[in-house]
């Protein structure tokens, strides 16, 4: 009796303790990210007091304090919140529309669609710069999920969760092996994709963050406008038909979000592994099942957990750095396990 009582509270409508919890979480969520970004200004090869990065953030005097901060760390800085709200969304999102919880950001072939914008880019059109060819990553990004919901689309089942899947996985196996294809005859283009495949936020300049953020921002509005319905949906289809829900229109914007913001991600910073991955789970687990909270709390982890991952890069081995991309999989592998194991243990 006590659990029937309980879980659609939390689901659909949480009692009042409920959501204090939730505010609770949602406010712990935002001062770690605050710290997060603090500690992303001030910490690295040549750490800073508080006082010199609000100096340099505040009143720029062009000495070396104020050059580090505004000209390295700043742009990595506010790439690092853009990439992590994003693919943390894209994460919840495509869990949500696949009902796979084991799904990412790669499972609808976007990140792969990105790989080839930005191969087809460095090999046919010659651009050698980050900032020139993010555009071919976020182009690559867009038609490769415009791809799968057209394909899914014309089968019979139409685009359902199974069918995504499969079809996104059949399109990364294939986008995949033309990017290997191309990169095997030109030396050049492995050597600027090598930079940019293994994910981190080192060596964009803040334009960057700029280029992409319209996209994020387009991703974000979609995702607040489909959250209730894909609250309805996770009940099944015809659960969320008779609850007066447009399911083909939910999935579709829920997919058309998730897109738009891994492609952005990907465009920009690589295909960052595990962020997508194990944060829509711990948001999950700290808030419940609600995609409004889910996806809030989401997009406040993300960017703080890509953020630690680029910051313990850059102190495991100075005066080098290991690539955030490595040490979020690092970190996120072994967060993935625990959480699982505590949804085994709960369900129990």
């Amino acid at each position: 009796m006590t659990s029937v009582a309980v879980r659609p509270a939390r689901a659909g409508t949480p009692t009042r303790r409920g959501v204090g919890r939730r505010l609770a979480v949602t406010l712990a969520a935002a001062l770690l990210l605050t710290v997060a970004l603090a500690a992303s200004l001030a910490l690295g090869s040549r750490p800073l007091p508080v006082e010199a990065v609000w100096a340099a953030l505040t009143a720029p005097d062009g000495g070396e304090a104020s050059t580090i901060v505004r000209e390295l760390r700043l742009p990595r800085t506010a790439l690092g919140l853009v990439v992590g709200l994003a693919l943390a969304l894209a994460g919840v999102l495509f869990q949500a529309v696949t009902r796979n919880p084991l799904a990412e950001p790669r499972i609808l072939g976007v990140s792969a669609g990105a790989s080839v914008g930005v191969v087809l880019a460095i090999a046919v059109f010659g651009v050698g710069t980050l900032t020139g060819y993010v555009w071919f990553g976020v182009g690559g990004a867009l038609l490769a999920g415009l791809l799968v919901f057209a394909v899914a689309n014309r089968t019979r089942e139409g685009a359902s969760p199974v069918t995504l899947a499969l079809v996104g996985a059949a399109l990364d196996a294939s986008l995949g092996a033309v990017v290997y294809a191309l990169l095997s005859i030109d030396a050049r283009t492995f050597e600027e994709y090598r930079f940019w495949v293994v994910g981190g936020l080192t060596g964009r300049d803040v334009g960057v963050a700029g280029q992409v953020l319209p996209f994020v921002l387009a991703g974000v509005a979609l995702a607040a406008l489909v959250a209730r319905g894909l609250d309805a949906l996770a009940l099944g289809d015809d659960v969320a038909r008779g609850l007066g829900h447009r399911i083909a229109l939910v999935r579709l914007g829920a997919g058309a979000a998730g897109v738009l913001l891994t492609g952005a991600a990907v465009a920009a910073a690589g295909p960052i592994a595990f962020v997508g991955l194990a944060v829509p789970h711990l948001a999950r687990a700290l808030v419940g099942a609600d995609h409004r909270w889910t996806l809030l709390v989401a997009g406040l982890l993300g960017p703080a957990l890509l953020l630690t991952a680029d910051i313990v890069g850059r102190l495991v081995a100075p005066p080098g750095e290991i690539p955030a991309g490595i040490v979020t999989a690092l970190l996120g592998a072994p967060l993935l396990a625990y959480l699982v194991r505590r949804a085994r243990v709960v369900t129990t």
